[in-house]
């Protein structure tokens, strides 16, 4: 298990990084929440709370507590939301600070320590609220970060873990989109440690990966396959698409890959 107070990102929380690795974007207008679906305001600091939005299956379906992209913000699921729920999971995704309807400025580390706050109001809030299945963690790109943070912090609270275009390492992350390394002195260590902590968590574990992918290359995502200490691991690979296409290219397949790692962590 992983110390959640071991993490320091201070070393990533430095203008050149943070102008590259976040596009924060407030929710235009806040737009109207889907029929049936619940917004909420997840406090995680004095004065600041992040967005969120529940689009619930069922009380006793499975939930994925769900982290996203960079350049992207919880109203954007609302259109991929149903399909969630058609396999009967409830779909949780979740905003970081400066995003959606979330207060705050977005650095790392408030990303990486609001991760631990979010978990924690979601496992206490869906009980009180009925929803009474297991909790997965899904991260996507920028989100496997916390993502896989939790799943190392907390295994015996995760049922399973998914990693969508996830990164291995976060020195050619971060000069891919322009960071210096040496100017600002970045060490990996001093980074995420995606790969270490995937070994830290021994559940059911999806890696979903584009085989062209021009921001997070596809040997990432076998890096962490290979990494996992999962003994039920997939690894998804999807031809012909990229970074920002993934649903549009390989959809079916997708859905098909989480929805049989729903079903096996949902037998009886």
């Amino acid at each position: 298990m992983i110390d959640p107070a071991a993490g320091n990102y201070s070393a990533l929380d430095v203008p050149e990084v943070l102008q590259r690795l976040f596009y924060p974007r407030p929710e235009p207008g806040f737009s109207q929440v889907p029929a049936s679906s619940r917004d909420l305001l997840i406090p995680v600091a004095e004065g600041v709370a992040v967005g969120a939005r529940l689009h619930p299956a069922g009380a006793a379906a499975p939930t994925i507590l769900f982290f996203h992209g960079n350049g992207e913000i919880v109203a954007d699921y609302d259109e991929l939301a149903p399909f969630y729920r058609r396999q009967g999971v409830n779909f949780l995704p979740v905003d970081y600070r400066g995003y959606g309807r979330s207060g705050g400025v977005p650095t790392v580390s408030a990303m990486m320590r609001d991760c631990h706050t979010i978990l924690a109001f979601t496992r206490q809030w869906l009980p009180e609220q009925g929803y009474t299945g297991p909790l997965m963690v899904m991260g996507r790109s920028l989100g496997s970060a916390p993502a896989l943070e939790l799943a190392a912090s907390y295994p015996e609270q995760i049922a399973a873990l998914i990693v969508e275009s996830g990164f291995a390492y976060a020195g050619p992350l971060l000069q891919l989109l322009g960071v210096n390394l040496a100017a600002i002195g970045f060490k990996e260590m001093a980074g995420f440690r995606n790969v270490d902590k995937i070994r830290a968590y021994p559940g059911p574990t999806l890696i979903i990966h584009v085989e062209d992918d021009h921001i997070i290359p596809a040997r990432d995502g076998q890096a962490l396959y290979d990494a996992s200490a999962a003994l039920d691991k997939t690894l998804l690979k999807i031809p012909h698409a990229n970074h920002n296409d993934i649903l549009l290219q390989g959809f079916t397949v997708y859905m098909a890959a989480v929805q049989a790692l729903v079903e096996r962590i949902s037998r009886p």
